[in-house]
């Protein structure tokens, strides 16, 4: 039974993860943990190991279908390890009991302001950066360079403080800032996410946190899970997309709230 509902939960993570470009651990490490009974250490390893599984699966697809821009998914990554470094340093100072209150209500406000409708940038309102570094795509162009730069820093700051995947502002960064279309937000947050979860899967596996038992089958789950979802995200509506976006983003954003004051306490 145990193995059953690693494998189901696993396919549904990869599946929510692909579509939404968020990575499998919102859903996976909650489930590990809570119903499940997985130690947090152990949950979080697999979850990375995950992610990198679902990066793989749905980048593929995407860059075949010309969805990934590899351009901005480089650039981002600047500011996200800028970021990092920041927030590792920050980490001995500063208590990280309040910032997960904080995230959550800055996610939840960021979910009521995806629920006004925004215009797609004009040839005229191409940002200069986005010019001279051909961030552009052949059916959209990218505005708001500086601003996505700067939330990808503060998506690396708080990844390090509070131990968070980063997809969420990544994506948010790209739909809010660059006003990408969400399909490319997702495609390119699924590529980058990958790089990210690698490197931080490396430092649980040197220090022996990733169980095998764990790993492989939530591994073979999520790929297959991010498969089926590519696939469903190039068929979705970018409407539908939106709306499951925010829902997700809803529900993290009580329950970083909900962790914060439970930590307060």
């Amino acid at each position: 039974m145990f193995d059953f509902l690693l494998l189901f939960t696993s396919v549904i993570a990869g599946v929510l993860g692909a579509i939404l470009g968020l990575g499998g651990g919102i859903i996976l490490v909650p489930a590990l943990t809570l119903l499940l009974h997985v130690n947090i250490r152990y949950a979080v390893a697999a979850s990375l190991i995950s992610v990198v599984a679902t990066s793989s699966g749905a980048a593929s697809t995407y860059l075949k279908d010309n969805f990934t821009n590899v351009r901005i998914a480089t650039l981002l990554e600047v500011g996200t390890v800028t970021g990092a470094i920041a927030g590792f340093l920050l980490a001995q100072k500063i208590n990280s009991t309040e910032l997960y209150f904080l995230f959550g209500c800055m996610l939840f406000l960021s979910a009521v302001l995806m629920l006004k409708n925004r215009k797609t940038p004009l040839p005229g309102d191409e940002h200069a950066w986005a010019k001279n570094l051909k961030l552009s795509g052949a059916n959209y162009n990218v505005a708001g360079v500086p601003w996505a730069l700067g939330v990808m820093f503060v998506a690396g700051v708080l990844s390090a403080l509070l131990g968070i995947g980063s997809g969420i502002l990544k994506v948010l960064a790209m739909d809010g800032a660059m006003k990408l279309p969400i399909k490319v937000s997702t495609a390119t947050s699924n590529f980058m996410i990958g790089v990210t979860a690698a490197a931080s899967a490396g430092a649980y596996l040197l220090s022996g946190d990733v169980r095998p038992e764990l790993a492989v089958p939530i591994s073979i789950g999520t790929l297959a899970g991010s498969r089926i979802g590519a696939r469903l995200m190039l068929k979705m509506e970018a409407a539908l997309i939106r709306k499951i976006f925010m829902i997700v983003l809803t529900l993290v954003s009580f329950q970083m709230m909900l962790k914060g004051l439970a930590l307060h306490e």
